[in-house]
């Protein structure tokens, strides 16, 4: 325990306050008997309603003959209680003080016509001790944007491909078609089918799976036999489109023969990159003016991109110089926050139980659990380094912006979404993404 100790007196009460590790204060209160006697009598107020007593009708009865028909134990109980969460709410609001779980309290002494004496451990957001962030700020350089010919050209072909012809195809299929197949496997999807669809040779499977397909031809079934590295994916590199593998990590004993089936095959037919071709995207005069479009386009995308970097190195700079000790009820809160993301990927993007998903890495939920223990720290330290940092620069939000703002967002939900939407949750929400945003644009400040 940390030897810091400090007496206050709020009235004629007698309050002693240690600091312990890990953000925790013990709270010593005692109420004189007076001070005890009116939560003693609050107690009595709010039990009497429900005694029934011959000649009075319900809660009108004398006190003295309710105090005798209930239980000493009960009334005291009843009031230590009332007293406990009236004296410690009020310590914490006049001190300032923000709990961040339900606080452990005992009681040392109770007694009618007694002092109350009680303890209260409770654990608190932590004190943070800031470096000079505005000089670190400005020690972090912005890096400088390009957009080279290769990557408008690469967007170009991109932009291509989404406007090719797909022609029916009855011959072989040829690296370059594009396909839909089906599959099986008994280590993936628990055995049954998995439809998938991609241009040949781009699909990103493991090496040698796109290979077998190449000369099949629709309707055509065979077995395929590719070797697949422990906890590997079926879809190793999915280029293009950005989607989920078709199965789960896979274990040492995953199977090596798929049953492989060409359900489609279509030739793509591009068109030719010109200023036509640039005229049907839009506003475009010519080919110049399109790949004028996509640079600009590049650049912004580069310059969020950039804006983000820099924000974070900023963060991870101060975080590294930044000394405070975090509660473990907190970490505990983040590492299962991060779970539950996890949980929620596994069942909607690989469309498997988390228990199946554990069997296959071979690893409890405690285990996965575990592995956030660092990015957990890392998150909380960089949350409460920003909340410290918008006290010192005096940063607040106005109910007005935040109503402003979440109200931009939720025109982008549909009347079922907005059902079941709580819209005091967004509002606090995006008046924390208003905070932070504007705590980023003053540390930026400092580095222009």
């Amino acid at each position: 325990m940390i030897n810091d100790e400090k007496k206050c007196k709020i009235e004629d009460m007698e309050i002693k306050q240690k600091k312990m590790p890990k953000s925790q204060i013990e709270i010593e209160f005692e109420l004189t008997a007076d001070e005890f006697a009116e939560h003693f009598e609050h107690a009595l107020e709010h039990l009497k309603k429900d005694i029934k007593v011959d000649g009075f009708r319900p809660g009108q009865a004398p006190n003295k003959i309710i105090e005798e028909k209930i239980k000493p134990e009960s009334l005291l109980m009843e009031a230590g209680d009332h007293a406990v969460k009236h004296v410690y709410s009020d310590y914490i609001r006049e001190n300032n003080l923000e709990p961040i779980d339900h606080p452990e309290v005992k009681i040392i002494k109770i007694a009618k016509g007694s002092p109350f004496i009680f303890t209260v451990i409770a654990t608190v957001l932590p004190e943070i001790e800031l470096p000079d962030y505005k000089e670190i700020a400005k020690n972090v350089k912005d890096k400088e944007i390009s957009v080279s010919e290769d990557e408008v050209k690469d967007a170009l072909n991109y932009l291509q491909k989404s406007r090719a012809k797909m022609i029916l195809k009855n011959e072989a299929a040829e690296k370059g078609d594009f396909v839909e197949i089906e599959y099986q496997n008994k280590d993936i999807n628990e055995g049954k089918e998995v439809s998938d669809q991609f241009i040949l040779g781009e699909g990103g499977f493991v090496k040698g799976f796109e290979d077998q397909i190449i000369g099949m031809r629709a309707g055509e079934e065979k077995m395929i036999e590719v070797e697949l590295p422990a906890r590997h994916n079926l879809r190793s590199n999915l280029g293009g489109e950005k989607r989920e593998p078709a199965q789960s990590p896979l274990g040492n004993q995953a199977g090596k023969n798929f049953k492989v089936k060409v359900k489609l095959v279509q030739k793509i037919e591009l068109p030719e990159i010109n200023d036509e071709f640039a005229k049907q995207l839009g506003t475009f005069e010519n080919l110049a003016t399109l790949e004028g479009g996509i640079k600009e386009g590049i650049i912004v995308e580069k310059t969020e991109s950039e804006k983000q970097r820099k924000r974070g190195e900023i963060l991870e700079k101060i975080s590294e110089k930044t000394k405070i000790e975090l509660p473990d009820s907190m970490i505990e809160y983040e590492k299962q926050r991060l779970l539950d993301d996890l949980k929620n990927k596994v069942t909607q993007g690989m469309k498997i139980s988390f228990e199946e998903y554990l069997a296959t890495v071979k690893k409890t939920e405690q285990e996965i659990k575990d592995t956030f223990q660092k990015e957990a720290e890392k998150r909380l330290k960089g949350f409460l380094i920003l909340r410290e940092i918008g006290k010192e620069e005096n940063v607040e939000v106005s109910d007005q912006e935040a109503e402003e703002e979440a109200n931009k967002s939720i025109k982008n939900f549909s009347k079922d979404q907005l059902a079941e939407f709580d819209i005091n949750k967004l509002k606090e929400y995006t008046k924390g993404v208003i905070i932070n945003e504007k705590i980023f644009q003053i540390l930026e400040s400092f580095s222009n």
